[in-house]
């Protein structure tokens, strides 16, 4: 087993680079940078001496645990992706980290970031899970979040919802193509919340077919300048805005149009007009204090029209 320690780090020429009057202690005191990617290392030792440590990369190794980082208060980018972990834990000291990269990985339930008060970035692509399963995230580790993460990376990962995600108002940044993303409405609900969104990248999803797909995603997200690789237009973006406006304004005044009433007089034969109230509605069949109701009446009205859907009461006996 390869693990990573202090002294795997001496032996290392990338690392230990003797200066005329420095111990090695000395050294790893000072060390802010750490650089083991592509070693297989299978377990992370104590590495407690480096205290001023802002940036380790341990990624493309073959790692199964999170452990022995409590030391690394100073830690700000943790790059761990492309290992074999299945869990996130033991970061609860890490409160300056600002960028955690755990794509590649086997983890199936995203959690144990509650501490991370400065993450911004978090990268959790491609996840290596069993089929039919899904990755999912914890919402108390999303409300944690909620005031900080700025980039968000799930892509590659069964996921077919992301209702959850909408807390993330400080998103700018959000990826998550290659999934199963279907519903048009739910997405356009989660993308009313995060009003700084620059760039979205859903290819890849079955959303990404729905008619006006790419017209409704800008409409819906007005912050938004790359949506799936391809810049938005300002002037595109306008008209695309302008003639959705246009389009409920004149649905809005159809609606208004066909929910005026119309009444007619079946004694007088009278044609409908708006807000007349018939008198008596004495037809064929119908008794004299029983209302019509979603029935639709052949009524010859000079040419104007021949059915009438008549869907509320008319009238009864007795009005005036």
């Amino acid at each position: 087993m390869v693990r990573l320690t202090v002294d795997l780090i001496a032996k290392s020429r990338n690392h230990f680079k003797k200066k005329r009057g420095l111990s090695f202690p000395e050294y790893l005191k000072t060390l802010t940078h750490l650089h083991f990617f592509s070693k297989s290392i299978e377990d992370i030792g104590d590495l407690s001496m480096c205290r001023n440590l802002t940036v380790l990369y341990l990624y493309d190794n073959q790692i199964t645990k999170i452990c022995n980082l409590g030391f690394a208060s100073n830690l700000t980018h943790l790059y761990m992706q492309n290992n074999d972990l299945t869990r996130i834990d033991n970061l609860s000291n890490l409160q300056k980290l600002s960028k955690l990269y755990l794509g590649g990985n086997r983890i199936a339930v995203v959690e144990g970031l509650e501490t991370l008060c400065e993450l911004k970035e978090l990268h959790l692509e491609n996840q290596r899970l069993s089929p039919g399963e899904k990755l999912l995230l914890d919402p108390t580790t999303l409300l944690a979040l909620a005031e900080t993460l700025c980039v968000l990376n799930i892509n590659n990962n069964n996921i077919d919802d992301i209702r959850d995600l909408k807390v993330l108002r400080e998103l700018q940044h959000f990826s998550a193509a290659d999934n199963r993303l279907h519903n048009m409405k739910e997405l356009e609900d989660v993308f009313s919340h995060w009003p700084q969104l620059l760039q979205m990248d859903l290819s890849e999803n079955p959303v990404c077919k729905k008619t006006k797909y790419r017209d409704r995603v800008i409409t819906a997200v007005k912050s938004l300048a790359v949506l799936d690789g391809r810049e938005i237009n300002e002037l595109t973006r306008q008209f695309i805005i302008n003639w959705k406006a246009s389009k409920e304004a004149k649905k809005k005044n159809n609606k208004h149009l066909m929910t005026v009433p119309l009444t007619y007089d079946f004694n007088v034969g009278q044609a409908p007009h708006p807000g007349h109230i018939c008198s008596r509605a004495n037809v064929q069949g119908l008794k004299p204090q029983q209302s019509l109701s979603a029935q639709t009446l052949k009524i010859p009205m000079s040419g104007l029209v021949n059915h009438v859907a008549v869907s509320s009461p008319i009238c009864s006996h007795g009005d005036a």
